[in-house]
């Protein structure tokens, strides 16, 4: 069967067909997908469907949780690292040589977070499923090698030294360097031209001579005409900062939580409500509205992972859980979240798209059955009421 695949040379996106091929050993002419029964785009729907051509194709893991756990990080490669290396490009184009820009910052702490769970997980993996090449490998390695070799330089890949491992292992696989070559690593951030077009400059004019004037001192001014030129005004505060300074050091509830390794309860927990300002801070459970649509794992974790990114406006007056719960389809989204204030700040109501899409309900820590689901929460606790937990994610 003759497979056509038409792209532009050095495409990563196809590189992912053209791998899956090898491996799979399917290769007609792979070289938007033409097969015998129509066209197919999109290049995770074509290296899936170029692994399937295979029956029991090992690619795609030996179980239906290794199918869905390769299915969970394409998901990851495509929608947190590969889309995290287009925006960081982007803002490279839209604000070329300015180091401090806002949009840039947060593309490239973003990607940072990517990464570092990237990072994590690998430390104790040598492949991200099972112990062989799969499909997600093959994904993962397209979308890294975009960044190695048009913007990750080595000073920035050095901090995830377990991906930096994983990515030159798999780009030297026999059946990846056969298509995509030698890959060499960018050694400074490109140089980029503004999308934005200067204004052309006007053609210069002949000066006109005009005769010499007899210059008439002019009168001292009138002290209701010495009208000085306002001040900028001040930035308006947040709300938040003109609140009653609280005895709650939330970077100190923080570092606690991220260093406390054993004896959770006695430390962490313990601490937690030693240093909380029940006047200062208010706590609140979540839960999304609509769990009956949870049905894929990866998107469900996925669309938690976003929520987070969009809560970032609020680290500095936040701390938050977020539980995926159940061990099947449907799979139920609950959250805890310290704010700074006795209501859910404005900023994050205004501006975090998705708040709309949970229920909020404060929580009454005199009510001991909420203080222990508060603890609950913290700790990661499992089985958590009663359902194992597919995933648990810190905002912090």
């Amino acid at each position: 069967m003759a497979l056509v695949l038409y792209t532009n040379a050095g495409n990563t996106n196809a590189f992912k067909a053209l791998i899956t091929a090898r491996y799979s050993g399917s290769l007609g002419r792979v070289p938007v997908l033409e097969t015998p029964d129509g066209a197919i785009f999109e290049s995770n729907a074509i290296a899936r469907y170029v692994a399937n051509l295979k029956a029991d194709n090992p690619l795609y893991g030996s179980s239906l949780i290794e199918y869905a756990c390769i299915e969970q990080w394409m998901g990851f490669a495509s929608a947190e690292i590969y889309a995290g290396l287009v925006r960081w490009l982007s803002a490279l184009r839209m604000f070329p040589g300015i180091d401090n820009d806002p949009t840039k910052e947060l593309t490239i702490v973003l990607l940072k977070r990517s990464l570092d769970a990237l990072n994590t997980y690998l430390a104790n993996n040598t492949y991200l499923v099972g112990h062989s090449v799969t499909l997600a490998d093959i994904v993962m390695t397209c979308s890294l090698c975009r960044g190695y070799s048009r913007i990750m330089t080595k000073a920035f890949t050095s901090e995830f030294p377990h991906v930096e491992r994983y990515f030159w292992t798999m780009v030297n696989q026999p059946n990846v360097k056969k298509v995509i070559g030698k890959v060499k690593q960018v050694k400074a951030l490109p140089a980029v031209q503004s999308q934005r077009k200067a204004p052309a400059k006007e053609q210069a004019k002949p000066k006109e001579v005009k005769p010499k004037e007899v210059k008439k001192e002019a009168p001292p001014p009138k002290a209701a005409e010495a009208v000085e030129e306002e001040a900028p005004k001040p930035k308006p505060k947040n709300p938040l900062d003109l609140l009653p300074p609280s005895k709650m050091i939330l970077d100190e509830w923080k570092r606690l939580y991220s260093n406390t390794k054993t004896n959770f309860r006695e430390v962490a927990i313990k601490g937690f409500w030693d240093m909380y300002d029940p006047e200062g801070y208010s706590l609140w459970f979540c839960e999304y509205k609509y769990n009956e649509e949870n049905t894929v794992s990866f998107v469900t974790m996925n669309k938690v992972g976003g929520f987070l990114q969009r809560m970032d406006l609020a680290r500095k007056y936040a701390f938050g859980k977020m539980l995926v719960i159940g061990q099947n389809p449907p799979f139920k989204v609950k959250g805890l979240w310290l704010f700074r204030g006795q209501e859910i700040p404005r900023l994050v109501i205004d501006e975090c798209y998705g708040m709309e899409l949970y229920e909020w309900t404060k929580v009454d820590i005199s009510d001991e059955v909420q203080k222990e689901r508060v603890n609950a929460m913290i700790e990661d606790q499992e089985p958590f009421e009663g359902e194992p937990l597919l995933d648990a994610r810190c905002f912090k």
